[in-house]
């Protein structure tokens, strides 16, 4: 059985009989896990087996752990920095910045791995313009070259533990105020802002083989009036074609908000998947997840499931293993002075009025 087009949720810290069944389903490629599907590291490690039980070859098993306020695993694992403080760090030294999101990066993948998840669904490659609070100080950075670099870094470092990377928002979500969870945002500046500035570091992260994108769900009329990532002319026109990204693509979430542009559940799945996507998040809604498997049921697409073949992790290794590694005393070395900087006041104030924050 091949992975199929459609990455979801499940309900609890275990799978129900519920669960089993629609996992087996043919359009069914993955699962996203959230912070209630996690208890500690032994059960995570119990689930995601369970998951990978359920089919040949096994699912894609994903989460949100970027770091600071977007970490849905917390108790038994690091507590990571937001990226904003790597930037805070970048003001001050660069190379001292790159070191340490190297090191967040091989953690989060090494953390991650020793319980079975794939990978996580990170970078945010988007720029802190201090507009959008749904970004904020999930950002590199406030500039592009910041950005690229200290991503560039967090990439290298996750793929040193042997998980890849997913750049996300493209073509960048740090333009706007309104959050797409809640409302459909409209970027309104030029092409030729966005392709200097913010599709840039998408740019520098696929020149070095950056594995997989998930665009925005934001409006940009300079190229196209539908939401990139319900646009061929993003996806299948710029991206692939224009910049040569051949990782996969995934969509965001089709429960939010700004999806709904894009029509009804099935029409904004179908839509997603004509525009370029390789797999579409449809999560916290059941029944509208079931009636989008139900409707891609003999969806195919060999390409894509190739893609998203390349997408597995390299290393489930205990987390013993990861410890002996020298990288691990560094990254707690990084951690120690994460915590440090904080207590004393150096740190990443964000402050929306403003241009993305200050270093106190």
């Amino acid at each position: 059985m091949s992975l199929g087009p459609v990455m979801l949720d499940v309900a609890g810290t275990e799978l129900s009989t519920a669960d089993r069944e629609l996992l087996q389903h043919p359009a069914v490629g993955g699962v996203i896990l959230f912070a209630r599907n996690y208890q500690n590291p032994a059960q995570l490690a119990a689930l995601t087996a369970a998951i990978r039980a359920v089919r040949e070859p096994h699912l894609l098993v994903a989460v949100d752990q970027e770091g600071g306020r977007v970490q849905r695993f917390r108790e038994g694992f690091h507590r990571l920095p937001p990226a904003g403080y790597y930037a805070a760090l970048y003001q001050h030294s660069p190379d001292v910045a790159k070191h340490a999101a190297q090191r967040m990066g091989w953690l989060m993948a090494s953390e991650l791995q020793a319980v079975g998840v794939d990978f996580s669904f990170a970078p945010v490659l988007d720029i802190d313009r201090g507009l959008s609070r749904v970004i904020g100080d999930r950002a590199f950075g406030q500039d592009t070259q910041t950005v690229m670099t200290l991503t560039g870094a967090w990439m290298q470092g996750a793929r040193l533990a042997g998980m890849v990377s997913v750049g996300k928002h493209f073509p960048g979500h740090g333009g706007v105020t309104a959050d797409s969870h809640e409302a459909l945002p409209c970027d309104e500046r030029s092409w030729e802002t966005l392709w200097v500035e913010d599709i840039a570091p998408f740019g520098h992260l696929i020149a070095q083989g950056l594995e997989a994108v998930m665009p925005s769900h934001v409006v940009y009329p300079c190229v196209d009036d539908a939401p990139a990532g319900f646009s061929p002319r993003w996806l299948r026109g710029i991206l692939r074609g224009q910049m040569g990204f051949q990782g996969a693509i995934f969509s965001d979430a089709l429960d939010m908000a700004a999806a709904a542009a894009a029509g009804d559940f099935v029409g904004r799945a179908k839509v997603a998947l004509a525009a370029g996507c390789d797999q579409l998040l449809m999560c916290n809604n059941r029944a509208a997840a079931v009636s989008v498997v139900e409707a891609l049921a003999d969806y195919r697409d060999p390409a894509a499931q190739a893609r998203l073949s390349r997408l597995y992790s390299r290393h489930f290794t205990p987390l013993q293993h990861a410890q002996q590694q020298p990288y691990w005393a560094e990254a707690e070395a990084v951690l120690a002075q994460f915590v440090a900087d904080t207590t004393s006041g150096m740190t990443l104030a964000y402050d929306p009025t403003t241009r993305g924050g200050t270093v106190l």
